[in-house]
């Protein structure tokens, strides 16, 4: 009754000061009326509904003829914080004062023109009787806690400046990036999401300047897909602005070998309207070297095989991005974007091969060079269309989602592999050529609906529907001296097409009752997928039944800002077409691959247990023990078959599911803010894993492992910037399953079973400097330095009955990159009105900090 009350009195107190003859101050045009419009929030950012939001000018009192502030339009901030003041009679300088319980009032002057008016969010200040306890600060955390993910902000990451999402990943705490960008969690290949939504994008293909944080979801809830098995889910949050105006910023950057970066955001706002601008290109000039010694007890005779390979890969690719968000009402909000990705890639490759016999006394030794040239292009657009409804009580929204991601690519490859004899002479050469193109397309449907009850009770429920599309050609060809033509090799070639569909609902129910809350749901899937191999007219399917993956989250406040949390779920993880066709991919020799249609999926259960204790001044500390176990692992395994093009026996890298395996370890993250110019984040992981392969064959031992971030921040006098990073990773397991399938890429880069074989243990320093400079210090130079001590090696160790193997590369060490940003922006809410305000519009316009 009290808010009717007080918004009765609110519409009526503003008849009655409509119904008076205006009388102007100032040099304004009299009867001129204007639009006010803005939110209100609390120090954190939340909305303060039903707040009182008025606007008084000095008028000139009739009774005692003196100055008296008058109301001028007055009304309550609905349950989301937003107000909107339509026809405020222009009245001079005005003060707009807002009121709310529990709040100190709030007072800022208002003058027209603009005439429409955005004053953005305004942020109240907690009264000081209820002040007590609570810290503001004016920037984000680097570090935030979810009830079911945290989540770091890497606005001000300069070391990965003009580099691409991988070089972000590289300084989030928790996650792993190998030398062939490659990314773990937790020993894991997790899935890869992009504001939310799944994505076919690499982070290659994702500039490091777009991103504003990234989510690590170690333990996904019932809300995201069931499927990514064990690894859980790396989102990244791109940067956005609304602001009214227009803004943006520009930046270029090259690097030590030549390698050009350059792009540009431009953002503007005005009225209903928000449009964005986003594009950027990226060349690349990757260097590779390494060396491969193998022993293959499994021939006849039993050989050694050491291999020198030189890698270069040049190339790059364009990223655009067009998007526009049409404010319907301050309640509903549409909004379509559109993607644009190309890239062009050449990897070349040199292959010295020396081939030995083992155990002969006259030893039989032989020397090939192996030549490789590829030409790879790709096109890719997306499709983003998506729906937001706030209801009336603070908290209910309805959101709708369709996104729609395809592209096509082209794949050329010719391989060289001269014989020599003695001396120098060739006395014999293998030509091979792969011609290849393929599409692929990705929908995806969502909805969801958040319904809160009374106190913080909510209901979260949805609906989504996953269509994936893929098709490729992959013709094998090899050159016939006699015909002197290439020759196709149908049991070498591989075309394809295949349908993928997954359907899945959830809903859950999440609680805060005093210092405890409670975050209970279920997820169910269904899915099922085609596939036919077009050139022998062989077709698959397999259709899995409804699953239910439910998911428990608790958490407790305890005294002293501490936290205790405690989570529970259980996820999926399904074969690939790839991993199930049996097709036998001979490309490269060492690495001879084959799926296994008698694959099922793998089902994970996980739980695990974190402490959380703030401390005075910005600083954390975050505990996490966590378990795994997953029945049916898919996982590589080495076999020996026949080859399907002349019959001989061949080492074959096929795919199987293991009886299970397990990880288990300890995680700490700490954030410190030591100085207010020194801040540091360290993480440790130990953890201890297993793959129980008894099925097929002996198990390797269980390995305990662990991986340690340390990134440090100095902020130094004439707007300096120093940032610190480093990493190590102990001797580990190979890589358990990253369910990616067929890469286009160099040949000769070995992919070993995960459950015969180890990585040596690495570490890797990185370092940049900033330098900021202009007005509000809206331009910057940066310049890095990765892999410091050329130490990011990537070595490897595998064995099986048929060979041992010693295997090490160094990509890219020692990378300086040298990178120019300027922000800049205008904030003017009648940029595109067709009007002359003369004189009085100047003045009104200030640059975006």
């Amino acid at each position: 009754m009290q808010k009717i009350a007080l918004f009765i009195a609110l519409v009526l107190l503003t008849f009655s000061a409509g119904a008076q003859a205006p009388q102007m101050g100032g040099r304004m045009p009299m009867g001129m009326a204007g639009h006010l419009y803005g939110k209100v929030v609390d120090p954190d950012g939340k909305p303060v509904g039903y707040a009182s939001v008025i606007v008084l000018a000095n008028q000139i009192d009739s009774a005692t003829k003196k100055m008296k502030e008058k109301l001028v339009k007055g009304a309550l901030t609905k349950g989301n914080g937003e107000f909107s003041l339509e026809d405020v009679v222009a009245r001079g300088p005005m003060k707009l004062r807002i009121t709310a319980t529990g709040y100190k009032t709030y007072e800022q002057t208002v003058s027209f023109p603009p005439f429409d008016k955005d004053l953005g969010n305004l942020k109240l200040t907690v009264s000081t009787t209820q002040l007590t306890g609570v810290t503001v600060t004016s920037t984000k955390p680097v570090m935030q806690m979810d009830v079911d993910k945290k989540v770091f902000n890497v606005e001000k990451n300069i070391v990965s400046a003009g580099g691409t999402a991988l070089d972000v990943m590289k300084n989030v705490p928790s996650v792993n990036v190998d030398i062939d960008g490659n990314v773990s969690l937790r020993n894991s290949t997790p899935q890869l999401y992009i504001d939310g939504r799944p994505t076919t994008l690499t982070l290659e293909q994702i500039p490091a300047d777009a991103i504003e944080s990234v989510e690590v979801i170690t333990n996904p809830s019932a809300k995201y897909d069931a499927s990514g098995g064990s690894a859980g889910i790396l989102n990244l949050v791109l940067k956005k602005n609304r602001k009214t105006g227009y803004n943006g910023n520009l930046r270029a950057g090259v690097d030590k070998r030549g390698a050009l970066n350059g792009g540009g955001d431009f953002n503007v706002r005005q009225g209903k309207l928000n449009i964005s601008a986003s594009a950027m290109g990226n060349q690349m000039k990757s260097r590779t070297n390494g060396t491969t010694e193998r022993n293959n007890f499994a021939d006849t005779p039993p050989t050694f095989i050491n291999q020198l390979n030189s890698n270069r890969t040049d190339g790059g690719f364009v990223f655009g991005k067009l998007g526009l968000d049409w404010f319907v009402t301050n309640r509903t909000t549409l909004s379509i974007a559109g993607i644009k990705v190309h890239g062009k890639m050449n990897p070349s490759e040199t292959i010295d091969i020396n081939t030995d016999t083992l155990g002969k006394a006259s030893p039989i030794r032989s020397f090939s060079q192996r030549n490789s040239e590829m030409r790879n292009t790709f096109n890719a657009n997306g499709l983003v269309l998506g729906m937001k409804h706030l209801f009336p009580k603070e908290g209910e929204e309805l959101t709708a989602d369709f996104n729609y991601f395809g592209g096509k690519s082209n794949n050329n490859s010719n391989y060289q592999t001269d014989r020599y004899g003695t001396g120098s002479s060739i006395i014999g050469s293998d030509l091979q050529q792969i011609l290849g193109n393929g599409k692929m397309s990705f929908i995806t449907i969502q909805t969801d609906y958040v319904k809160p009850f009374k106190g913080k009770l909510k209901l979260e429920t949805g609906l989504r529907a996953a269509i994936r599309n893929t098709k490729s050609i992959f013709n094998n060809y090899n050159f016939d001296y006699d015909k002197n033509e290439y020759v196709l090799l149908p049991a070498a070639s591989n075309n394809y097409k295949n349908t993928d569909n997954v359907y899945a609902a959830y809903a859950s129910v999440s609680n805060t009752i005093g210092n405890f809350g409670y975050k209970v749901g279920v997820r169910a899937e269904s899915s099922n997928y085609t596939g036919d191999l077009l050139n022998n007219g062989q077709h698959f399917k397999n259709s899995y039944p409804v699953s239910l993956f439910p998911s428990i989250f608790l958490s407790q406040k305890l005294k002293h800002d501490q936290e205790l949390q405690v989570s529970v779920t259980r996820r999926i993880n399904r074969p690939n077409f790839f991993q199930l066709i049996p097709f036998t991919d001979s490309t490269d020799k060492l690495n001879i691959t084959k799926g296994n249609p008698g694959l099922i999926p793998e089902f994970t259960q996980s739980a695990e247990l974190s402490y959380l204790k703030t401390f005075k001044g910005n600083n954390t500390f975050l505990a996490s023990v966590y378990y795994r176990h997953t029945n049916n692992l898919i996982t590589r395994f080495l076999t020996k078959e026949q080859d399907p093009v002349n019959g001989s026996e061949i080492l074959v890298n096929t795919y199987i599911n293991a009886n299970s395996s397990y990880s288990a370890g300890a995680e700490l993250t700490s954030m410190n803010t030591l100085t207010p110019w020194w801040t540091l984040s360290t993480n440790v992981n130990i953890y201890n894993s297993k793959i129980n392969t008894d099925n097929f064959s002996l198990s390797q031992d269980a390995l305990w492992s662990w991986f340690g971030k340390v990134n440090s921040s100095f902020k130094l006098p004439l707007n300096f910037e120093i940032q610190l990073t480093g990493t190590y990773q102990s001797k580990t397991n190979l890589p358990v399953n990253d369910n990616k399938g067929r890469q286009d890429g160099p040949p000769m880069q070995q992919s070993q079973n995960a459950s015969q074989g180890y990585i040596a243990s690495f570490y890797g320093i990185d370092a940049a400097i900033k330098k900021s400079f202009l007005k509000n210090n809206a331009a910057s130079v940066t310049l890095s330095f990765n892999d410091i001590f050329r130490s990011r090696r990537s070595d490897q160790y595998s064995e099986s009955a048929y060979f041992t193997q010693y295997y090490n590369r160094l990509r890219d060490p020692q990378m300086i990159r040298l990178n120019f940003a300027y922000r800049f922006g205008k904030i003017d809410a009648t940029l595109f009105k067709r009007k002359n305000m003369g004189a009085g519009m100047q003045g009104m316009q200030e640059v975006i900090q």
